[in-house]
């Protein structure tokens, strides 16, 4: 009974801190991206190669999307003339590096962790954005319109006082669609840490097994994840004993790869540039797993 108190106790904390950092994360983005304008993110998207996947990266890692809903944005931004290597990058960045994922990475595995996992999330979507424009990929993208939600009409910024309340009901409203997934992970991760023995959990997916990184990467592509969900889930394997490595390919790809946004990026990417994009960013789940632990 008291082991059963302790994982609920230990669960609840990690579902209280998830709620109040996504909530506080949303809030300010919201305000941040309210300031900025559309006109000016498209304009602030320019520049050179180099600058424009920077940027691209930046943008992604300030947007709180899932990997679905990031596709009408990518659709957006492509119309906009955005370059191609600046959309990738956005696309990589946006689901695994967003200001909630480094936040809850270091509240459940140490801020040294959070800074690692970001500097090599990050240095990959770079190199991946660059592959793609230097081999000429660009031209695999299909010239068509995708849809995905109402366009809302664009209000200009009436200032800070003014903006607070609807920033709030904006975060409110993203909550939402998160709280059952977030229960869903929490409560997968507080099975696995209360049934699952450490000694088996080590002699799968221990320290030293060298297929741990690669079998978590290939079971989380199915299972479409959002990071919410997927971090919890990986906090309970790294206390049940999994490789640590292992733990972080599960996380990027579950959320950055799944069947349903493979699906949607079909109006946009011809099948080669599909192809090579859900190989690449397997590779970056991979390259994280076996990087992160040694980088931090």
């Amino acid at each position: 009974m008291n082991h059963v108190l302790e994982v609920l106790k230990t669960f609840a904390v990690i579902t209280a801190e998830l709620v109040a950092l996504f909530i506080a994360i949303t809030f300010l983005v919201t305000l941040l991206m309210r300031r900025t304008g559309p006109e000016k993110l498209a304009q602030w998207l320019g520049g050179s190669h180099l600058k424009g996947m920077v940027k691209g990266t930046a943008f992604g890692a300030l947007t709180p999307f899932c990997s679905c809903s990031t596709i009408p944005v990518l659709a957006g931004i492509l119309r906009a003339g955005v370059p191609f290597s600046t959309a990738v990058a956005f696309l990589i960045a946006s689901p695994i590096l967003d200001p909630f994922v480094f936040v809850a990475v270091g509240a459940l595995f140490g801020w040294k962790m959070a800074v690692s996992f970001t500097a090599v999330a990050a240095g990959g979507t770079l190199l991946i954005a660059h592959g793609m424009h230097r081999f000429g990929f660009a031209s695999q993208v299909k010239r068509v319109r995708v849809t995905g939600g109402q366009e809302k009409e664009y209000v200009p910024w009436r200032g800070l006082r003014a903006e607070l309340p609807g920033a709030w009901r904006e975060a409110v409203i993203e909550l939402k669609p998160m709280v059952k997934p977030m229960l869903i992970g929490v409560s997968i991760g507080a099975l696995i840490y209360g049934a699952v023995p450490t000694d088996l959990m080590a002699a799968v997916a221990g320290d030293g097994k060298w297929y741990a990184i690669p079998l978590a990467a290939l079971i989380a592509i199915p299972l479409y994840m959002r990071a919410e969900t997927a971090l919890p889930i990986g906090f309970a394997l790294m206390e049940r004993g999994m490789n640590l490595g292992a733990v972080f390919a599960f996380v990027i790809a579950a959320a950055a790869i799944s069947p349903p946004e493979l699906t949607l990026l079909t109006k946009l990417f011809k099948p080669k540039l599909l192809t090579t994009f859900a190989t690449s960013v397997f590779a970056l789940a991979l390259a994280g797993g076996f990087l992160v632990p040694l980088v931090a």
